[in-house]
């Protein structure tokens, strides 16, 4: 086989010689050659197995020159192809013929092509030309004769599940810095705010805190292409343990406590990423301006000018105003079971935000500053219930659905297992690998399956 080496050189220093895409190259240009063996190595190689080898995209590479470059910013398929010696009619050719597959305009800057080029006695010509679309996907065009062909297909994608753990400690005292720690993908902490974002406070983590995830993890030879499945997690945090059971009711996979309690709860825990809580709710506090003694309606979360704030619940806004006695800026929405958030000392609001403009939980609604009677930068946030102000610390926050009677059963299946996972290592057959099913139907499809043979 024949391969331009400058050229693959060029990819791999414009791509800053990153390891994630020096292991894309390397799949792309000489993976397909690892699957080889030698009897030592495990047997001999079958016939079938060394065809496999010979291919790349589903071609035969060897009998071709493999051009792999990518996609250059402002480049298009006209300038690609033009460049490779293709002509006008035939560029607006294979353009046409992509197009119920997939339009060539959406090629995007730093995404990988491969060109095939065959030698003939009229010189180079292109017969097989690939598009990455993403990590997994690729677009094959092939030019053969006056004929033009296109394929979409995906790359094998290997799954390994993992269960792994993070501790919070001095060093590692944020969840993505404890999360990377323990060589978790950077996507975890997302999803762990997504799961326990209702029960935990992320933002006020505390030394000794930790965290368990059992996670899908999906790769392509020696590249990580993303993660999959979360099949359970359990934080403890302030002391207290909370678990996340996964389980698919009324069509929709959620997350449940072990009493089979929704995790979403009406309100979230904290409405913005703060640094510390500088003042708590209390009858009698002495005001650090006025100096006096006076009721703190709220809690204060002191965070840098410009920190984003969101809706703690779904919502309508029911005032958008100047606060003349000290608020400055202040925003209130009005939530379900008669419940009003307050949001006072705001710099501004985000786009969008009026009276009467219905928003959702987590949605951004504002921005920290330190209008009216403030010494700096922080939220004061405040709580109601029926017109009564209540600790925004202490609010009661109930699970938004409960499992349903009829699924208790299937729920409690599914239950143990992932405790028993999250607790230590399990076989493979006692894992939950499907939420369509509970375990012991899983096991008994299996039986069956063995009895028939």
């Amino acid at each position: 086989m024949k391969i331009e080496r400058e050229t693959l050189k060029k990819v791999a220093v414009a791509a800053g010689a990153a390891a994630v895409v020096a292991g894309i190259v390397l799949l792309i240009v000489f993976g397909t050659k690892q699957c080889s063996r030698t009897p030592q190595e495990g047997g001999p190689v079958s016939e079938e197995e060394q065809s496999a080898a010979n291919l790349m995209y589903g071609i035969e590479y060897e009998n071709y020159d493999v051009i792999t470059e990518r996609v250059g910013s402002g480049q298009t398929l006209s300038h690609i192809l033009g460049g490779l010696g293709v002509g006008p009619a035939k560029i607006d050719r294979i353009d046409r013929t992509c197009r119920p597959v997939f339009n060539m305009r959406g090629m995007r800057a730093g995404q990988l092509y491969t060109a095939f080029m065959e030698h003939d006695s009229l010189g180079q010509r292109l017969r097989h030309f690939v598009y990455e679309k993403n990590p997994t996907d690729y677009i094959v065009v092939s030019l053969v004769g006056d004929s033009v062909t296109v394929r979409q297909e995906s790359k094998e994608v290997n799954v390994v599940r993992r269960r792994e753990t993070a501790k919070i400690d001095k060093t590692n005292n944020s969840l993505w810095n404890a999360t990377i720690a323990a060589g978790m993908p950077a996507s975890i902490p997302c999803e762990m705010e997504d799961i326990f974002g209702w029960s935990v406070d992320f933002f006020g983590l505390q030394e000794g805190d930790e965290f368990t995830v059992i996670f899908d993890e999906r790769w392509i030879d020696t590249v990580r292409v993303g993660t999959g499945m979360v099949w359970g997690a359990e934080f403890r945090h302030n002391g207290k343990l909370y678990r996340a059971i996964p389980f698919r009711q009324d069509g929709r996979i959620a997350y449940w406590d072990e009493n089979g309690n929704s995790l979403r709860r009406q309100f979230l825990k904290a409405p913005l990423k703060y640094t510390r809580i500088s003042s708590r709710f209390s009858p009698s506090r002495l005001h650090p301006i006025y100096k006096v003694r006076r009721p703190h309606l709220g809690v204060d979360y002191a965070a840098p000018a410009g920190t984003e704030v969101v809706a703690i619940a779904d919502g309508v806004v029911t005032e958008k105003r100047w606060d003349s006695k000290g608020g400055g800026n202040i925003l209130k929405i009005k939530h379900a079971n008669n419940y009003i958030s307050g949001y006072l000392h705001l710099k501004g609001y985000a786009r969008g935000i009026a009276v009467g403009k219905r928003v959702s939980q987590g949605e951004p609604i504002a921005y920290v500053g330190s209008t009216g009677a403030s010494t700096g930068p922080h939220l004061d946030f405040r709580i109601w219930k029926n017109g009564t102000p209540i600790d925004p610390l202490k609010i009661p926050s109930d699970p938004v659905e409960p499992i349903n009677a009829a699924n208790k059963e299937a729920f409690e299946a599914i239950k143990g297992r992932i405790i028993a996972e999250l607790e230590g290592n399990v076989p493979d057959e006692e894992k939950v690998v499907s939420l369509d099913r509970v375990p012991e139907q899983q096991h008994r499809i299996e039986d069956l399956a063995g009895e028939n043979e």
